[in-house]
């Protein structure tokens, strides 16, 4: 026995052996921290850290929303009504480009036909000089990451007219749907991280004061949950939003979805705080704090709510995806937000008729970057609900 642990200790000494080690610059899993813990088992999820690559990317095309789009929010060119998606090409005589579209009316129909002209090419190019816009409101600019090289039109190599580029297609107004998508991203987005952020106070409030006080209160808190969890979600969604009179300010109107999605989403996390400060609440630490004279509010928020942070962040993660497809939900029914105000939802109207579907099918566009945002989303609270509990296999 003596021999075995003698090399037993040597192989830990010599750092043969993972016993109670972590990552952390070698130090053992027992003195690390809860947030060490959380990181060092979120990195094991593949699947959740790409997620949050992904998300991080589409906040940062909101945020720069007018630099990353090839055009303006309201740009358009009727002349290119229903403009069918360009995809960029490379060669080494042209560089970047795409072939020049020619427009057609049919003399019957008079609709429009697309023809892609031979040997004519618009040269396309990063960093380009394209219509004037003011960063976030503050700052003008001018230059745009990608998008049609002006150059080329001022040295006369392609005509004015000719020199669009629609990577994802054109509307019915001629406005660019890849440019539309990129605004769209800063209203859906933001509207869900607003929206959750409101969640999150009434929950942990709510929730909080129920499991700490217990008792009546406890129990008028639950029945009135239940109460609002009764009522079909999508409905009452809808009426609500229809009570909001059409004529409102953009502003006032976008509050005032934000706060239909989160006065009725707060009940999931307020049940999870509630359940966590029962369990919580006579601890050693808790107990020790209240007789040491600390108050009540102190006791709730400054000892017992910040032991279970990463699972309300779980919750927190897996509901934003429910509050952006509230705010697509009721703005394609066109009780939510309207033009001119451009989000995914808005633009998803447009695929109401099944006609202009069938003939025009990237007006589906707006689809894709909801489909990705709420799937990254629940792939990055998968990985969030593993890490959250460190302890359970390491």
């Amino acid at each position: 026995m003596s021999t075995f642990l003698i090399k037993r200790a040597q192989e830990v000494r010599e750092g043969k052996a993972a016993i109670n080690q972590g990552d952390e610059g070698g130090i053992g899993i027992g003195e690390l921290s809860q947030w060490q813990l959380v990181r060092r088992r979120f990195k094991r999820h593949r699947l959740a850290v790409f997620s949050l690559f992904v998300l991080i990317v589409l906040y940062v095309l909101a945020i720069f929303c007018e630099f990353f789009s090839p055009y303006g929010r309201e740009w358009r060119n009727l002349d290119y009504m229903y403009a069918p998606p360009q995809l960029p090409k490379f060669n080494f005589e042209h560089g970047w480009h795409v072939d020049a579209v020619e427009v057609n009316s049919d003399p019957i129909t008079f609709q429009k036909r697309y023809t892609y002209v031979e040997g004519e090419v618009v040269p396309l190019s990063f960093f380009v000089k394209g219509e004037s816009y003011r960063l976030w409101g503050m700052f003008d600019m001018e230059r745009r990451f990608f998008g049609v090289d002006h150059r080329a039109v001022e040295r006369g190599d392609i005509a004015e007219e000719k020199a669009v580029f629609y990577f994802m297609g054109a509307d019915k107004y001629g406005h660019d749907i890849l440019s539309r998508l990129i605004y769209g991203s800063r209203i859906s987005l933001s509207i869900g991280m607003l929206a959750i952020f409101i969640t999150s106070i009434l929950g942990i409030l709510i929730g909080g004061i129920s499991g700490y006080m217990g008792g009546g209160v406890d129990d008028l808190v639950q029945r009135g949950i239940e109460i609002v969890n009764s009522f079909p979600q999508l409905p009452l969604w809808l009426a609500l939003a229809a009570i909001m009179p059409a004529d409102w300010p953009m502003v006032v109107m976008y509050l005032g979805i934000t706060l239909v999605l989160s006065l009725l989403g707060w009940t999931g996390l307020a049940r999870v705080v509630r359940g966590k400060i029962l369990s919580l609440r006579e601890e050693d630490y808790a107990v020790a704090a209240r007789l040491l004279g600390a108050s009540h509010g102190r006791v709730l928020f400054r000892h017992l709510v910040p032991g279970f942070t990463s699972h309300i962040i779980v919750v927190i993660t897996l509901s934003v995806p429910a509050m952006i497809l509230g705010e697509t939900a009721l703005s394609f029914l066109g009780l939510g937000l309207r033009p001119p105000v451009v989000s995914w939802g808005v633009m998803l109207q447009d695929t109401m008729q099944l006609q202009a579907v069938a003939n025009y099918p990237w007006l589906l566009m707006p689809v894709v970057p909801i489909v990705v945002t709420v799937l990254a989303f629940n792939f990055l609270g998968d990985g969030m609900r593993d890490a959250a509990d460190p302890y359970a296999s390491m």
